[in-house]
């Protein structure tokens, strides 16, 4: 099993890292990993697009859930059809976050582990044979940050970054509704996983932060697409 997620995950990913550095970063190991970030987030933007719009029409629709389930609470049948008939009119799939996340995760995992080990020798064999292994490697991004070690300032900017993709991801009520208990949790959680990022990062290479940082950056940025077309379509 470890063999083929190595082969199926893993080697793919350090190959892409290992092609962008000796090819397209100047021979800036942190320029290639936002080459790579960009590179895997753009592969999986489809499902990454579809699991966020499918996220922001469960909270749309939260309030007709709720009035659902209050109308028909003694009778679980009825719930459940009248539900089903709500996700189908809206194009609401309650089971494809689910399925998104076990397709997104053993990539997203892989090329984790990728970051945190690095470019070495150690891990030349895993390179293919038209993928031509680096003399050396250097450790430093932009000249002055060490990605071997970890850094504020790529840590800060990992969790605004993260902070900015929980704002999008909240849909925003219409003016004189009460949020529902789902969106407050979320607004909890909105402060709450940039603080978890501070502590976590802290004690990691900067290389991860730099990952996680690009990679949450690309997940605003998709966010707001979404966010934008949804509220064309439906308005507020």
């Amino acid at each position: 099993m470890q063999f083929l997620y190595q082969q199926i995950f893993y080697r793919p990913i350090f190959n892409i890292l290992v092609f962008f550095y000796e090819t397209a970063s100047f021979h800036d190991l942190g320029i290639a990993i936002i080459l790579t970030t960009v590179l895997i987030r753009l592969i999986l933007y489809p499902f990454f697009h579809s699991g966020a719009k499918q996220q922001m029409l469960m909270q749309r629709i939260q309030p007709k859930v709720k009035k659902i389930q209050e109308i028909h609470k003694g009778d679980m049948q009825k719930q459940s059809e009248e539900l089903m008939a709500l996700y189908k009119e809206h194009g609401v799939n309650p089971f494809s976050t689910f399925l998104l996340l076990i397709i997104q995760l053993p990539i997203m995992f892989a090329f984790y582990w990728v970051v945190r080990a690095g470019i070495g020798p150690s891990q030349f064999s895993s390179l293919y044979s038209f993928v031509h292994a680096p003399s050396s490697v250097g450790t430093m991004f932009l000249g002055f940050i060490n990605l071997t070690s970890p850094s504020w300032l790529v840590i800060v900017f990992a969790a605004a970054a993260q902070f900015i993709q929980a704002r999008l991801a909240i849909w925003r009520a219409p003016a004189g509704s009460q949020p529902s208990q789902a969106e407050k949790i979320q607004r909890q959680m909105m402060y709450i996983t940039p603080l978890i990022t501070l502590l976590v990062f802290y004690a990691l290479p900067s290389s991860v932060g730099l990952y996680w940082f690009v990679s949450s950056a690309f997940s605003a940025v998709q966010q707001y697409v979404v966010n934008r077309h949804l509220r064309m379509k439906y308005g507020n």
